[in-house]
């Protein structure tokens, strides 16, 4: 199964624990976390079940291509890391 991390600075809008889940893809992979935490769905996806702009998504440290249909590919022990994107200067 899949590692999916929140960092500390998602989780201060809304609890995300560290979770486990199987999937091959970025979508089946969260669709299992967020069934269980559908405050955090709501917050990392948009209405269309999209990567919402103001997140992204890193598998083993590399970020995702797919951010509307969350196709990226999943290996059994990846470790998917949800970011709050930054911005500003």
């Amino acid at each position: 199964m899949a590692r999916v991390v929140f960092t500390p600075n998602i989780q201060r809008h809304v609890a995300c624990p560290e979770a486990e889940a199987p999937g091959a893809t970025v979508r089946e992979v969260l669709d299992a976390v967020f069934a269980a935490n559908p405050q955090a769905r709501s917050y990392v996806l948009d209405d269309q079940a999209a990567l919402r702009r103001h997140m992204t998504i890193f598998i083993d440290g590399v970020m995702i291509s797919d951010r509307k249909d969350l196709g990226d590919a999943v290996g059994d022990r990846s470790t998917i890391y949800v970011f709050q994107a930054l911005s500003g200067g």
